[in-house]
C-alpha cells in the first residue's frame, strides 16, 4: 500500500519554492509574499498564494484576494489549516480582456485518510496593475468533451444494423 506524502514544510530562503515551479523561494515567491515585487501574470499570483497557504501567510492571502484587499486584515483566533502537499497547474488561460485571466490547478492536501485534491478554476482581475484573485469559476475537473462526432437522426446506426438512427437505437439513448 502506498504512503501518502508529507505536507510541504513552511518556505525558506534557499529551499526549493512550495508552488512546484523548480525555482528556490527566494527567486520565486518569496517576493511576492514580502511585498517587494507584485506578481507579473495570473498564473504566478495563483502559485504565490499557494506558497502563503502552505506558510500560513493570511496577511498575504487578504491583500490578494479582491474583495478583501483595500480592507485592513483581521486575523482569526485559531484559522483552520491543511497540510499542503503539492500543486500543479493545468492551464493559464487569458480572459476576455487583457486585465483578465483564469488559472486551472489542482492543490494537494493530506489528512489521515490520505491525499486529496482541491481541483478548480479561478478568475483573476488586474486592477491598478496588480493582480489579484477574484472568484472561484469551477469547482472539480474540467467537462469532459466527446471528441467522436455526434451521431444525426437520419444518419446510419453506430450499431450496424442498417437502420437509420431514429428507427434504431435512438430510443435505447
Amino acid at each position: 500500500m502506498a504512503t501518502a506524502p508529507n505536507a510541504l514544510p513552511s518556505p525558506q530562503s534557499g529551499q526549493p519554492c512550495s508552488c512546484g515551479s523548480g525555482r528556490r523561494y527566494d527567486d520565486c515567491c518569496g517576493p511576492l509574499l514580502a511585498g517587494t515585487r507584485a506578481a507579473a501574470t495570473a498564473e504566478e499570483l495563483m502559485r504565490s498564494r499557494f506558497t502563503a497557504h502552505v506558510a500560513c501567510d493570511y496577511p498575504y492571502l487578504h491583500r490578494t484576494y479582491g474583495p478583501t484587499a483595500k480592507l485592513p486584515f483581521i486575523g482569526e483566533e485559531d484559522p483552520s489549516t491543511l497540510a499542503w502537499t503539492r500543486l500543479v497547474v493545468h492551464a493559464h488561460e487569458p480572459g476576455g480582456n487583457p486585465d483578465t485571466a483564469f488559472v486551472d490547478f489542482s492543490a494537494y492536501f493530506v489528512d489521515e485518510a490520505g491525499e486529496h485534491a482541491l481541483q478548480e478554476k479561478s478568475e483573476f482581475q488586474r486592477s491598478e496593475g496588480r493582480w489579484l484573485y477574484t472568484r472561484t469559476v469551477r469547482m472539480g475537473p474540467a467537462p469532459f468533451k466527446s471528441v467522436a462526432p455526434k451521431v444525426g437522426r437520419n444518419d446510419p446506426c453506430p450499431c450496424g444494423s442498417g437502420k437509420k438512427y431514429k428507427h434504431c437505437c435512438i430510443a435505447k439513448a
